[in-house]
């Protein structure tokens, strides 16, 4: 894991792809941004504990957007400190009315719990993390309920999952609606107006190429527009590999069944691919094997993907 102190007390712990990266302020009561997934706490707690904080004396979880993989955390640590938890009012609404299907928890069929929103976040807000002041700015396409934080003064973006460095979040139409990629080049719009001297992504290293990144982005999300198949390829592929690295293993002759009792694969190859489940699954497999993506040992799928 890589950690790095950004701002005075403020540390970014890099994860992987299966966990984002976050935040800890180390203070008397710390401030933390995302928490990782759920299976993986033990070892959240430990690299929080790292950087210099206490669990229990979390004071504010903020989270850039309710998927599981950032918010994985927040009920054990507000159980355990008692912390107010700030999302944008989209995701308080998703907390607030159990929303298991905008979250894509159930969507996907991935482990998360519901936890208390105390504090909407509203686009143009101000958040204090200690001395360090971020401007929330928010970004629907990847979820509705998205945000990202900027430091003006040190020119420090916390970008999530709404600007990687080398590709784009998976885009799921099918829950974040027909305007998602819409929304997506208008947020990327957005963070072309700043001036950005360092990012920090909800996955991946820092980096500090912003307009290298932000024109990737835009190509790809035109791509996805202009092909829909290319869209449904990546969304299938990624989608994939977060499963076998939230399972960490799986038999092969029982994957594919599992997936046809997804709701996420069969829709998307009804959108994209005609419903041909089967021949998608198998096209897909064969490119992650050739790859050396996935592997099969002993009959059992696994990925060498860092989760």
């Amino acid at each position: 894991m890589v950690k790095n102190e950004i701002l005075e007390d403020l540390f970014f712990i890099e994860r992987g792809y299966l966990n984002a990266n976050h935040f800890v302020y180390r203070s008397e009561s710390p401030i933390l941004i995302d928490t990782g997934y759920i299976s993986d706490f033990n070892e959240t707690e430990r690299l929080i504990n790292n950087a210099g904080a206490k669990i229990s004396d979390v004071s504010l979880i903020i989270n850039t957007h309710t998927h599981c993989d950032h918010i994985g955390g927040n009920g054990i640590i507000q159980q355990k400190s008692g912390c107010d938890i700030a999302l944008h009012k989209v995701g308080k609404h998703f907390m607030d009315t159990k929303d298991d299907w905008s979250t894509w928890w159930r969507y996907y069929g991935q482990k998360a719990a519901f936890f208390n929103c105390t504090k909407p976040l509203e686009d143009g807000d101000v958040m204090g993390i200690g001395p360090h002041e971020f401007e929330v700015i928010y970004t629907p396409g990847h979820a509705s309920d998205g945000v990202v934080l900027y430091h003006p003064k040190e020119k420090i973006l916390l970008s999530s999952d709404t600007l990687w460095e080398n590709d784009v979040a998976v885009m799921t139409l099918r829950v974040e609606g027909s305007l998602a990629l819409f929304q997506m080049q208008t947020c990327l719009e957005k963070l072309e107006s700043l001036d950005v001297r360092m990012v920090y992504p909800g996955h991946g290293r820092p980096f500090c190429d912003i307009g290298s990144a932000l024109s990737n982005s835009k190509e790809k999300i035109e791509h996805y527009m202009l092909d829909r198949e290319v869209l449904g390829n990546d969304l299938i592929k990624k989608i994939i590999v977060y499963t076998l690295l939230m399972k960490k293993e799986f038999k092969e002759t029982e994957f594919f069944p599992y997936l046809m009792d997804t709701v996420w694969f069969k829709e998307t190859c009804d959108l994209y691919f005609n419903s041909e489940y089967e021949t998608k699954y198998k096209d897909i497999m064969n490119t992650f094997f050739k790859r050396g993506i996935i592997k099969n040992k002993n009959g059992c799928l696994f990925t060498i993907i860092k989760p």
